[in-house]
């Protein structure tokens, strides 16, 4: 039942599940959903959105702080809880020093509140602090920051309405951003042509004017073949490249030998597609890419987003002609890295080794400087922890117990805790192995800021009064950074740690908290980068030639298929919420593997039948999809228990190869689970 709120017109709020940024408009006396007429998502909503009180009214609600005590926890009141957790985080930075101990920030949860965490792990003495951004798109972040200066979407999606071409690449917004798709189909009826590479065929393809189904593990090669065709039929161009780029001889001579016939045998796409691809995209005249973790959770993934920057850097698809656009899968995962929720970066990016601007957030924080050397990725803390190296883990709003690859491992690591702290909505995966376990309020139940995958920080308002004894997290963080005795957490409201991150932006000092709450938002640093240089240090893009890079695993005699990982659109990423969701769980279906129909015929398997899934870190069980996926690859939904058997190969931005693991697949002997596949 709802409980607390006022009967009030319709609050403002931005939905709680992916990066698209979708405002909605909830009822405090009913909590149902309306969408939002402005932007972005202009009175459209997915299934997720509309339904998306509906987990915030569950019983399963998180109502007390707990602490545990033997193999049980017990409710403590909140006072004891901050100063036992503040006590045991000092006690453990004396002993050990303040890199023994890692904070994890949240993709879900506001700006403000990702803000005061890495606030506290920097004044705290250490910059082991990430965020879940690490396993979908710092590749991106990496790749884009060495090409165009700057890790982040450059255009809004209003400018995909008015582009001749848009390529989109492992990534289905058809299911995973379906109001994105409605931007999409509006160019499309514009005359834009739509073309989409992938490992299977997606929904979005059915809107595809070209299809492009690649084997796992190949993009480089189609990439550059692709420009193989732009630069050898002098489709690029030179202007643009003249006086806004570096690197174009490089990638010139290395793409020469990937000819359309060489990239047909690597990735199993017709060389005249090839070609006819090349041309249409570059004759265009002006065009989107679009990616998602298809590119990115590779070990070639920082490789992957570098080869398809250069397509658009060869074709000056930038700034009016052109965007860049990395679609993020979490409602803040974009402000939780902006907040410098991430080891290597301060806010807004900047370098940690930026003395200038470190020394800036220093001095508004009240101290002389910031730890410098490198923090943690956040998928490196698992050997750390095994090293013994971090002591104690501070995770908000995470469940690595099931999103991160191998989670076996991540499970049995999380034992060797000596503190862990999980502050979260419900009784999480994570949550039964921590010590204490503090409950946070729902995303309707507190104020504050989120930026979406375009840079729009919008506000979100609060609906209604915190679930039993549930605690908005920003208020949690103010408790902890005054309890550990940090400087600078004197906040009475959520609206001064808004103003406050304001101060570090040159482009949001002179915007108040008062004009974001009354706007459709704030672009940060603005609506469109790059449109006159770029943000390198001599004001140019730099193109940078990448070879093809061999996935981590191979299929053999063993394990011949490649299993692959994807997102349904009824479900968000470990299932937390929307399996509390009554509408969204009437929509699912049980989770199933997609086989292709002649595998499957050898195998000796029908659609339905129950089939064992094995890689070399373990085996799971689900029924059998048979459907359009090419011969050898196998697709399983990431949501519930996939990443039991991922790979933990991690690419240079410290991101795992979560599409790609060599895997066996069998049929079960009578037809149901058996003893020895149970996860």
């Amino acid at each position: 039942m709802f409980t607390g709120g006022s009967v009030e017109d319709p609050k403002t709020v931005v939905c709680p599940y992916c990066g698209f940024g979708c405002k909605l408009l909830v009822d405090p006396r009913t909590m149902r959903v309306k969408p939002h007429r402005g932007e972005p998502n202009r009175g459209k909503l997915c299934p997720k959105g509309l339904h998306a009180t509906e987990f915030v009214l569950s019983g399963d609600r998180l109502k007390r702080p707990l602490k545990r005590e033997g193999s049980k926890m017990r409710p403590i009141s909140w006072g004891q809880a901050i100063e036992e957790i503040a006590g045991k985080l000092l006690e453990i930075r004396e002993l050990y020093g303040a890199d023994a101990v890692a904070f994890m920030a949240s993709s879900k949860v506001s700006n403000e509140e990702n803000y005061l965490l890495q606030k506290i792990a920097r004044l705290f003495g250490t910059n082991n602090i990430d965020n879940c951004a690490r396993l979908c798109h710092e590749a991106s972040v990496h790749a884009l920051k060495m090409t165009v200066g700057a890790g982040a979407q450059t255009n809004p999606y209003e400018d995909l309405e008015s582009f001749n071409a848009i390529l989109i690449w492992g990534y289905n917004p058809a299911e995973t951003h379906p109001v994105v798709m409605d931007y999409i189909l509006r160019a499309k009826r514009k005359g834009a042509k739509v073309i989409v590479v992938d490992v299977r065929e997606t929904r979005t393809m059915a809107f595809a004017d070209y299809r492009l189904v690649i084997r796992p593990g190949t993009d480089i090669a189609l990439a550059n073949a692709i420009m193989h065709v732009i630069i050898r039929e002098e489709l690029y161009d030179d202007e643009f490249i003249r006086t806004r780029t570096t690197g174009f001889s490089e990638v010139r001579m290395a793409v020469r030998k990937y000819t359309p016939e060489y990239a047909e045998k690597v990735t199993g796409v017709p060389s005249e597609l090839i070609r006819e691809v090349a041309r249409v995209f570059a004759l265009a005249g002006s065009g989107a890419i679009m990616w998602g973790m298809g590119l990115t959770q590779h070990v070639s993934g920082v490789e992957n987003v570098l080869a398809v920057i250069d397509i658009a850097l060869l074709l000056g698809y930038i700034g009016e002609k052109g965007g860049l656009y990395p679609m993020r899968g979490q409602n803040n995962v974009q402000g939780a890295a902006y907040m410098g929720a991430l080891s290597e970066f301060l806010p807004g990016y900047v370098p940690l080794t930026d003395e200038k601007f470190r020394k800036r957030v220093a001095s508004l924080w009240g101290v002389d400087d910031l730890p410098v050397e490198r923090g943690l990725y956040l998928t490196e803390l698992w050997d750390a922890i095994e090293e013994g190296d971090v002591k104690a883990l501070y995770i908000v709003g995470e469940n690595p117990a099931v999103s991160e690859a191998n989670f076996m491992r991540v499970r049995k690591t999380l034992r060797k805790l000596d503190l862990l702290v999980v502050q979260d909505v419900f009784m999480t995966r994570t949550a039964k192995y921590a010590h204490y376990i503090l409950p946070a309020s729902a995303f309707c139940e507190k104020s504050g800021s989120y930026m979406n995958s375009e840079r729009r920080i919008q506000w979100s308002h609060k609906v209604c009064e915190p679930y039993a004894d549930s605690k908005p997290d920003w208020e949690i963080l103010t408790m902890l950074g005054k309890a550990l005795g940090l400087p600078g957490f004197d906040y009475r409201a959520v609206e001064e740690i808004t103003a406050e991150y304001f101060r570090l932006f040159p482009s949001l000092e002179e915007r108040t908290v008062e004009e974001l709450k009354n706007s459709d938002g704030i672009f940060l640093p603005r609506k469109r980068l790059h449109t006159w240089e770029f943000a390198t240090p001599d004001g140019r893009a730099r193109l940078i030639a990448v070879e093809q890079v061999q996935p981590w695993e191979k299929p053999d005699g063993d394990y011949p298929f490649v299993l692959t990982t994807v997102r349904l659109i009824s479900h968000y990423n470990t299932g937390e919420m929307t399996l509390r969701s009554p509408s969204l769980v009437r929509l699912m279906g049980e989770p199933k593997v997609l086989i292709n129909e002649d595998d499957a015929k050898r195998l000796g398997i029908h659609d339905g039948d129950w089939v064992e899934i094995e890689t070399k870190r373990g085996k799971i069980r689900m029924k059998a999809k048979l459907g359009r996926i090419p011969s050898g690859v196998v697709a399983v939904s990431f949501h519930f228990k996939a990443n039991k058997i991922t790979s933990p190969a991690l690419n240079k931005a410290g991101t795992p190869e979560l599409k790609f693991s060599a895997a066996r697949l069998r049929k079960l002997r009578s037809g149901k689970p058996t003893l020895d596949t149970h996860p």
